[in-house]
């Protein structure tokens, strides 16, 4: 799937806003682990720092004490589209002749990312990087405007896909989100740092962020709106067409952290809630629950819960192993699966397992965990899945361009548990999702395209996209 980038601003006067930034993407480290920045101003210049590697790797407390400034932008990167490369690390900065320097991160996927890459090399922009960021940052400096929201709101409508933005400018931090809310993006407000003018405002890809600098949540960036943060206070225009909101799905199965919330829904209580249903719609006699730890454990709870099946933890994950999911190459995500979990014999010998994960994408993960729990000692393996089948590639931002990678595309249930190696192998129904979600099929809200191939907007016609198009 085609996502994962975290995006984290702060607008405080008087506070140590380098350090705010810090504490940011540390916790949005999971959206991910490729490369992390931050650019702060201190009303003259921008400042950035930014590397490959995870937040710990690119900052120390020398880094960060070169980056005075009232308010700061910040992003920790997986690739969508743009290989993993240091030139593709963000914050990016560009000069606009209005505005002077900009910085933008961009969490998200822009499908039309190609067409205007093509119209802004005829007009002679020179790219530096593969990052569709990028060619967005060559279509706001060409956009005339005095006041950056202007000029989103000139540009923006040309702009198709996925995108929750960050900006920063000399005087403002300011906020956008797509006219779909595909992308999570939220508002808090900092009270007592402890600190002269001490107050302020944060923006996040998720609440746990604002959680960690002791922020709290005021909203949600809408769909289609730019939200101006400066001296004068919060500012809100809209952009574009009204249309039918679509938010990620897959950020409340896997993507989003347990302790976010989104859309007023804890991640946590909708994921037992997955778990609960998938436990009445597939029920399997077993001896013990496990979850594939951590992102299957709350609908493993849930799942147990349902069952009446003891529930228990089965194995053991390191924490210094990187999520297997976000890793660019499969290579790299393979050996990363045996460093990264093992199993407990004395808790599997013998019995019927019932594995719980919230979602199989490729199942190269699935297929080595089920061999672990069979050397373990694990009589039967049955695995059950807190979420549909996904059978088709997401544009929207989620590292999956290419049906051939999806081990469920084509494929039965039956027919996966078989690659798999598994004694019996269930999804959550489309159904039990919507009502997990509490969304009705005829209520719009959500976007399931990687699940029903249903997309809420325009994609590629053909269903595959080199995750480097944008290169060469």
């Amino acid at each position: 799937m085609h996502e994962a980038c975290g995006v984290f601003g702060v607008y405080a006067p008087g506070a140590n806003v380098a350090n705010l930034c810090h504490l940011g993407i540390y916790a949005l480290q999971h959206r991910g682990q490729e490369s992390a920045g931050i650019c702060v101003s201190d009303e003259e210049r921008l400042r950035v720092h930014k590397d490959m590697g995870l937040v710990s790797q690119v900052f120390s407390e020398e880094s960060l004490s070169r980056l005075p400034g009232s308010w700061g932008l910040a992003h920790t990167r997986y690739s969508t589209t743009g290989s993993s490369h240091a030139s593709n690390a963000q914050p990016f900065t560009f000069e606009h002749g209005q505005l002077g320097p900009v910085a933008i991160s961009h969490n998200g996927n822009l499908t039309n990312a190609q067409a205007l890459r093509n119209a802004l090399v005829e007009e002679g922009y020179a790219f530096a990087t593969s990052s569709d960021t990028e060619v967005l940052a060559g279509l706001l400096a060409r956009t005339p405007g005095e006041r950056l929201e202007i000029v989103l709101q000139r540009s923006l409508p040309r702009v198709l896909g996925a995108y929750s933005l960050g900006f920063l400018t000399r005087d403002s931090l300011v906020a956008a989100r797509d006219e779909l809310g595909l992308r999570p993006l939220c508002i808090g407000r900092l009270g007592d740092l402890r600190a002269p003018g001490g107050e302020g405002y944060i923006i996040a890809s998720e609440t746990c962020a604002l959680d960690v600098v002791g922020a709290r949540l005021v909203r949600e960036v809408r769909p289609g709106e730019i939200v101006t943060i400066n001296a004068s206070g919060l500012h809100s225009v809209s952009f574009g067409q009204r249309r039918p909101p679509a938010m990620c799905s897959f950020e409340f199965i896997y993507f989003a952290r347990p302790d976010s919330v989104i859309q007023n829904r804890s991640l946590y209580e909708v994921r037992l809630a997955m778990g609960r249903r998938l436990a009445e719609e597939s029920p399997v006699d077993g001896d013990v629950v496990i979850p594939l730890p951590d992102s299957g454990t709350p609908a493993a709870i849930g799942f147990a819960q349902a069952s009446g099946i003891p529930f228990a933890e089965g194995m053991i994950k390191s924490r210094y192993i990187n999520r297997t999911f976000i890793q660019p190459q499969q290579g790299m995500r393979d050996a990363g699966v045996r460093l990264k979990f093992n199993p407990m014999p004395r808790v599997l010998a013998g019995k019927r397992v019932v594995l719980v994960d919230d979602s199989i994408v490729r199942g190269s993960t699935s297929r080595q965990i089920v061999d672990a729990l069979r050397r373990a000692g694990a009589r039967e393996v049955h695995m059950r899945v807190a979420s549909p089948p996904i059978r088709y590639p997401c544009f929207m931002g989620i590292d999956i361009a290419s049906r051939s990678e999806l081990i469920a595309a084509g494929r039965s249930s039956d027919e996966v548990g078989a690659i798999i190696g598994t004694d019996s192998l269930a999804y959550l129904s489309l159904d039990g999702l919507r009502i997990a979600l509490h969304s009705r099929p005829e209520t719009a809200g959500f976007c399931f395209a990687c699940l029903d191939g249903v997309y809420p907007l325009q994609v590629p016609q053909q269903l595959e996209m080199d995750k480097l198009a944008l290169e060469g």
